[in-house]
Formats: C-alpha cells, structure tokens, sequence
C-alpha cells in the first residue's frame, strides 16, 4: 500500500541547550519520511534548489524511499530556517527564515504516484496543499499539517482544505487559534465541525489529544525521555510513524488510529534524543517496537 509525502526539505541551523547544529538537514518531508519508513514504503515529493548541499539518495540509503518525486530547480534556492530553543525546550523562537523555493509553485506528483491511497499534506501554505492534493486520483486517506502563520493569513483555503482531508494533525495553540477556543475539547470539536473526521492535537512534552467525529476522544502522554537534545522534527516525525501504522495495517479504524499515534509518540521521542536524523538513524524497527510496549505498560491500569 503506498504512502506519499510532500513537504518541505530544509537547511537547518539549531540552537539549543545542548549546542548548535549548523546547516544540517532538516524539513519536514525528510523527518516523515524518514519516521514512516520504519512502517511501509514511501513515495516522497519535494523540491530543493542547487544550493542543497545534502543528497537525499544517501540520506535515505537502505530506507524504503521512493524519490522519484524530488525536484531540483535550477534557479532557485533552498527553504532555510535557524532557530533557537528555550531552557524548557517546549518554546523556541525562529532567529531566520527563508521561504526561497517554498514561496514558489509546488512540485509535480509524478505519474506513478498519483495512486497513491495515503496521503500526507506537510506544513505548507493550503493552497499549494490543495493544488498536490488535486494531482492524487482517488486517496484513501489524507492527512495534513498546517500552521499560526497560515491560520492568520491563508484560513479561507485552510477550510477548503479540512473538507477534503480525513485528519488534521495541528499542535495545541493552533488548534486554540483555529478554532477560537481555549478548551481542547471544545476546540478539537470546533475543528471537526470544519470538515475532517479526525483531530490530532500535539501537546508536545504533554502527549497528543485524538478527537473524532464519532464521538470518540483519545489522550495518550508522551514517551518520557531522559535526555531531550533537539526538538526539531519531532512532530513530523510523529505524523511519520502515524501514517507509516495506518498505511502498514491497511486500517484506519479507531483502534487503529490510537495505535498508530502510540507509535507515532515513540518514533517521536527517538528524534528529540539528537540533532537531525542523528536519532532516528541509530535505530531499527526493534527499538520503537520496544518503546511501544513500553509505552503500552506504563499507560495501562
């Protein structure tokens, strides 16, 4: 079953307080696909400029990536974001940022891929969303990411969006500035009555928050880790082991769905453990399998 990405590939410089990590590779096409490979096979869309001083084909050696889908733009130049986390590492500040290839025309789907029944939407403006969207025949399930700056300034095609999407996953002050509700619950339910059967809310150091048009609400903490180096990527690389699930069991029913966030939590919390794809690419399928579990007997009761 395929799973396709399109997102952003990005030049990252990372402040925290464990160090800096200069221009290294970032984006969130890079961490989802990264995160998902671990579950299914990925069909990966993005664009870069010739600036791009990393290639993908190493990156992704051995991983079940699909990059026919990457596009190399001649005269334009690649997304670039530096910023900086606070002591708590739950708040961060962007000291730079360069939308560069970002602010043009999205990348093309490439023929092979428009059957794809999976679909992730990475955070990028709705209307480019939209356009990737249109290039898929006939998705099983689409899921999507968005962000403050386009809740503020793109929310018509933002709604557009949520009526053709069966998932929005969104952290806890988007979804309060999207659906102008400080409660969670109200606002998760706010943002159903827009279109999507389903909410996810990241609550970063706090877990996620499931709410779903059958009623359903789901709260799963986040898996404690002793030692949170870089944050960055962290809620990609969720939605990566989310999707990576879902497309895996060929299911998105609600036990489904809360599995599949149990194993986006744990992809997760290997990402925060380094800087870049330095935490996922020590790893294997065994240890997240064994976080899972882990996770699994310290929220049962």
């Amino acid at each position: 079953m395929s799973l396709l990405v399109t997102g952003s590939i990005g030049i990252d410089t990372v402040k925290t307080p464990f160090g800096v990590s200069e221009n290294c590779l970032g984006g969130s096409a890079v961490y989802f696909s990264y995160a998902a490979s671990f579950f299914a096979p990925v069909r990966f869309v993005g664009v870069v400029g010739p600036d791009c001083p990393f290639k993908l084909a190493e990156v992704f050696k051995g991983r079940n990536v699909d990059l026919a889908g990457l596009e190399v733009r001649e005269k334009s130049k690649t997304f670039r974001w530096s910023g900086t986390y606070l002591d708590d590492m739950d708040n961060r500040t962007t000291d730079y940022l360069e939308l560069n290839v970002l602010a043009e025309a999205p990348p093309k789907v490439p023929a092979a891929f428009s059957d794809s029944k999976y679909v992730f939407l990475a955070n990028t403006a709705p209307k480019l969303q939209l356009e990737l969207l249109e290039q898929i025949k006939q998705p099983q399930f689409v899921a999507a990411d968005t962000m403050n700056c386009w809740i503020e300034s793109n929310l018509s095609h933002l709604k557009l969006l949520l009526k053709r999407i069966d998932c929005l996953i969104i952290n806890e002050d988007e979804a309060r500035l999207l659906a102008c509700e400080k409660n969670l619950i109200k606002a998760g339910k706010n943002i159903l009555d827009m279109g999507p059967k389903a909410v996810l809310i990241k609550k970063g150091h706090a877990g996620s928050l499931l709410c779903s048009t059958n009623g359903e609400q789901f709260i799963l903490p986040a898996f404690p880790v002793e030692n949170v180096i870089d944050p960055t990527g962290a809620g990609d690389s969720f939605a990566g082991g989310f999707m990576g699930y879902l497309v895996q069991k060929h299911k998105t029913d609600v036990k489904s769905l809360k599995e599949a966030i149990a194993y986006g939590t744990v992809t997760a919390s290997f990402t925060i453990e380094g800087f870049s794809l330095n935490g996922l690419s020590t790893i294997n399928r065994a240890d997240i399998d064994a976080r899972f579990e882990a996770l699994r007997k310290m929220t049962s009761f």
